[in-house]
Parts: C-alpha cells; sequence; structure tokens
C-alpha cells in the first residue's frame, strides 16, 4: 500500500474527505495556517473539529471520510470504528508509533497507513548527543559540585573529555541511527548492540556491532534506543549494570520498563553508575523515590521527543503524505503490520 492509490468512491470533480482524530487542542500545535493551507488545496478538511472519541463522532462525517490524520490522544481504530468508515483509504499519523491507536484490521482491509517516527526521531537523536557530550565532559555532576563549592576546581578531573570515549548504542532503531550518524564528527569510538542488524547494514559502517555484555563493559556512555517489547522489558537489569564500569553513564529516552529500576538505585548507590533518564517506570516517579534524590541521577521530563515549535514538524510529515496520496505517488513512511509490532 505504498503505492499510489485511487479512490473508487471519489466522482469526478470530488475532493479527499480528511478529518483530525486527537485529543482536543492538539491540531492547532501541529498545523499552522501553512499546513492547513496545504491540506485544503488537495482536500475538504474541517479544521475546527477534531475526533477525540469515534462514539460521539457525527455519523455522517465518518460514513464519507476518505482519509484522517490522526495524533496523539486518538481512540483506537477497530473493527467497530471500520465499519463506521466505509470510505477511508489512509490514516496519517502525526506522531511516532501507531499501536496504540491502529488495530491490524486496518491493514487487512488494504487501508495505508504512515507515521512521523523518522520526524520525531530528530529531537530525540539531538536531546541524546547532546547528553553525551554533557556527561563525557561531566557537566550535571561537576555542575552540582561548583554550586555546593564556589571555589570548586575541575582541574584534577582526569577521567572527563570526549577525546577518544567508547559510547555504546542499544538498539538501531531509527533514532539509534540518527544518534549514530550524530556522532560520526566526533572523536569517538562508537559500538552497536542489536541482534537483528545484518552484516551488510549500511549503520555499520559508522558503528562496530557487539554482544551486549561487551558493550555494557566497554562503553564509558551508553545509550538505550531500542522499542519495549517482551524480549526488552528489563533488559538492562541487575546483572547487566553491574558489567559498566564505576562512573560510567546510562541514558535512557526509550522506554522506562527496558531498565530495572531498583537494580539501577543499587548500581548507583553501590558501584557509582550515573544515570541520564528521560522516562521512567511509573511515568512520573512516586514522590520519595530513591531515584529523584541520589547523587549521580539526572531526571528531565520526557522532554527529547517532539515538544513546542517541533511538533510543527510532525504536522509537516503527515501534511507531505496527504500531498503524495492526493497526486497517486507513493508514502514517504509507510507503516506496515510487520514494523507496527516492532514500533517503540
Amino acid at each position: 500500500m505504498s503505492m499510489g492509490m485511487c479512490f473508487p468512491d471519489l466522482g469526478p470533480g470530488d475532493r479527499l474527505r480528511v478529518a483530525f482524530a486527537m485529543r482536543p487542542g492538539l491540531a492547532d500545535r501541529l498545523f499552522g495556517a501553512s499546513e492547513l493551507g496545504r491540506i485544503r488545496a488537495v482536500a475538504s478538511l474541517d479544521e475546527n473539529l477534531a475526533i477525540s472519541d469515534f462514539t460521539s463522532a457525527a455519523p455522517r462525517l465518518l460514513a464519507g471520510v476518505n482519509a484522517l490524520i490522526t495524533g496523539w490522544g486518538c481512540p483506537e481504530i477497530g473493527e467497530a470504528e471500520l465499519d463506521a468508515m466505509p470510505q477511508l483509504r489512509a490514516i496519517f499519523h502525526a506522531g511516532g508509533t501507531v499501536r496504540a491507536h491502529v488495530g491490524p484490521g486496518v491493514w487487512s482491509r488494504g487501508i495505508l497507513v504512515t507515521s512521523a517516527a523518522d520526524a520525531n526521531a530528530l529531537p530525540v537523536a539531538e536531546y541524546t548527543l547532546a547528553t553525551i557530550l554533557q556527561a563525557g565532559k561531566g557537566v550535571p555532576w561537576l555542575a552540582s559540585a561548583a554550586a555546593a563549592d564556589p571555589g570548586f576546581s575541575a582541574d584534577d578531573e582526569r577521567d572527563i573529555g570526549n577525546y577518544g570515549r567508547t559510547v555504546g548504542i542499544i538498539g538501531a532503531s531509527r533514532i539509534g541511527r540518527r544518534v549514530i550518524e550524530l556522532l560520526a564528527p566526533f572523536d569517538f569510538t562508537v559500538l552497536l548492540y542489536d541482534p537483528y542488524v545484518s552484516g551488510a547494514d549500511p549503520v555499520l559502517a559508522r558503528a562496530r556491532q557487539v554482544g551486549l555484555d561487551a558493550l555494557l563493559r566497554q562503553s564509558s556512555i551508553v545509550s538505550i534506543h531500542a522499542p519495549l517489547l517482551p524480549a526488552t522489558t528489563g533488559m538492562v537489569g541487575r546483572r547487566e549494570l553491574a558489567l559498566m564500569r564505576p562512573r560510567s553513564v546510562l541514558i535512557n529516552t526509550a522506554r522506562g520498563a527496558i531498565v530495572d529500576h531498583n537494580a539501577l538505585v543499587d548500581a548507583v548507590r553501590g558501584n557509582g553508575l550515573r544515570a541520564v533518564l528521560d522516562v521512567t517506570t511509573p511515568e512520573p516517579l512516586p514522590a520519595g523515590h530513591p531515584l529523584r534524590t541520589l547523587p549521580g541521577v539526572i531526571l528531565t521530563p520526557h522532554v527529547a521527543g517532539s515538544l513546542g515549535n517541533e511538533l510543527r514538524r510532525l504536522g509537516d510529515s503527515a501534511v507531505r503524505e496527504l500531498e503524495l496520496l492526493a497526486a497517486g505517488r507513493p508514502a514517504r513512511f509507510p507503516v506496515t503490520l510487520e514494523s507496527r509490532e516492532t514500533m517503540a
């Protein structure tokens, strides 16, 4: 379904009928006047109406819609919703994963699904690069020391700096690959653990593939970019954390449940491990959780992904897919049923 698509239900001169399906207020942040103008150039849209509950949406609207532009908060699109939208031919998600709202029946009915996951990968990769560079210089922890002691000097800190440092990337996902790409200009040795990467994969031109244990032993900074699956839940646990060297840094922007939090607390306390966590389980952590106050742990409030003006990049990605569909051209970022299962 990534190829051009026709609309047998549309007559000569008819326009695509498009609707937003997302939480209230989100469309205003995803789409500015420029993006709305581009949508109206190829489709009919009531931009003041965003479906947040299919059961309360007007049946006439659902019966006539050809394409949905979805976002965070979109209700699940299952068999009953598909029955109510017999003319639906495409779902353009202005976000990353579609696992939460697009059911398997969508693909069995031949409906095109696209995602802005590639656009959402960029700010996460940028956050990760910045965190790696700052962690390599010891900035988060030296800043605390300088704030507590006006006379503090970093002159004697022998293990800071980013020259020749080894960075380990867990997961050759979209984000993991972006991070590896962004690390290329720096003086790092980059290791990669991903059991699904083949020897011919071009990512290996910039990263050396190793086993998980070797990556944890050899890297002074480890960044997680794997999806949350049964096989990755708790993947970084007590045994794995024990392989990391004292004062090495664990960065997690993926999913909190990939890391065993109790084991991480013990590793920080007992082995001097450091961590920068943008995601946790639960999220946010409850008041009084040890990770909130442990020296060596930095918590950020899930800010790595698209926020603020970065949301417009997601909107632009979805609108581009709609424009391609209207022109009968292939989608840039189609989602297959198989790829849905491994989305973050």
